[in-house]
């Protein structure tokens, strides 16, 4: 049986739109669903019960940062990274292709891998589609992200060619180092830049793989948003219908409809947690910058629509002298605000596609939230 698998529940009949459930080893959770980055087996400031609370079924953990320390043998000797970091619901573990190849003259990218140096002590290092789907295993993740090359946005047409090329070689040698296995499922990358033909043609050949569900990688790294929709609307429909679609790095209200819309099942970004950490709140009335000075005397929550811990419990002028005197507790409030926001964004959306009413929903809301650009987010 595979440890991966696909529920449709239902699907708009006016848009790509879809709300499902996908089965893991470690329980099963709602589509579309964003899910919360703990980087280095934590999500920042904030606790497990916390965002269980928030009822987040999964989160993702990123390979880099956890090859380098504390390394996946201290993992693997404690149990995996749920019972290291006491998480007992899904996780999602990228391979760390992301953030090797944004260390530009601190790697060199060969067949067999990528040879870079540790950002932490500039240490050599070495990652090739073995080695990251082998720390990922010791990790006991549920579902493991094959190593792939990301590419830049701009690229030429004859580097994209040869690195997605590279990126489908890499995913059969991720598949052949995980074999059979009933406990972690492997989701292929799609690639390609901003190339219809080259997009097509790498999904065509990782369907043929017969992954237990796909990733759009190498979007929101610079380019338009416009741009971004276009790639998604000729990706997304040569992917199968009955297995996940996870698109990688994007978490901005925006993204979120516009992915959604497109049939896309999964996201994720540090998104809510950095921009909390930078004194902004997310609410149903888009963004909301706490520092500024008309809400030195605001005792409204954030959102007067939202029912999480900090919209219960405190007022925009409180946590905005929390932030100005620069204490923890205020970042910890924004976060966890922030996150239950985007959470219940999905709820709402799902409940919408459900109801036969996506459309509307998108309607009312994507204009809040229109942003043109794509700024690079640091996974």
């Amino acid at each position: 049986m595979a440890a991966i698998s696909y529920e449709l529940i239902k699907k708009c009949p006016v848009t790509g739109a879809r709300a499902g459930i996908i089965h893991t080893p470690h329980g099963s959770f709602p589509t579309p669903i964003f899910m919360p980055v703990g980087t280095q087996a934590t999500v920042k400031t904030l606790s497990p019960h916390e965002l269980e609370d928030m009822n987040a079924g999964i989160i993702l953990s990123n390979t880099y940062h956890l090859f380098l320390r504390p390394g996946p043998a201290l993992i693997r000797e404690a149990g995996g990274l749920h019972k290291f970091m006491n998480w007992k619901r899904a996780i999602l573990t990228d391979s760390g292709g992301f953030q090797v190849f944004s260390l530009g003259d601190l790697r060199k990218i060969t067949e067999e891998g990528v040879a870079f140096r540790s950002h932490l002590d500039g240490s050599k290092q070495f990652l090739s589609p073995e080695i990251a789907t082998k720390a990922q295993m010791d990790f006991g993740s549920d579902i493991i992200m094959a190593f792939d090359e990301c590419i830049p946005y701009p690229a030429d047409r004859e580097y994209t060619k040869k690195s997605t090329e590279r990126t489908l070689r890499w995913a059969k040698r991720c598949k052949d180092t995980l074999g059979e296995s009933d406990t972690q499922g492997l989701f292929g990358i799609v690639q390609g830049g901003m190339y219809e033909d080259l997009r097509i043609d790498c999904a065509k050949r990782l369907v043929e793989m017969d992954f237990p569900g796909y990733a759009v990688g190498g979007l929101s790294v610079g380019e338009p948003k416009e741009l971004m929709y276009e790639v998604l609307d000729y990706t997304v429909a040569a992917l199968p219908e009955d297995k996940p679609r996870y698109l990688m790095g994007v978490g901005t209200p925006d993204c979120l409809l516009e992915g959604v819309k497109r049939g896309i099942d999964m996201f994720d970004c540090v998104f809510p947690t950095r921009v909390g950490r930078n004194g902004t709140a997310m609410t149903w009335q888009g963004r909301l910058i706490i520092k500024n000075a008309a809400y030195e005397h605001d005792f409204r929550p954030l959102d007067e629509a939202c029912d999480c811990y900090t919209c219960r419990h405190f007022t925009r002028a409180y946590i905005r002298h929390l932030v100005r005197a620069n204490e923890v507790f205020g970042l910890r409030l924004l976060a966890l605000h922030n996150l239950h926001f985007l959470l219940d964004f999905m709820r709402q959306m799902r409940t919408a596609i459900i109801e036969e009413r996506f459309p509307a929903f998108l309607q009312k809301h994507v204009g809040t939230y229109q942003h043109r650009k794509n700024p690079p987010v640091a996974r």
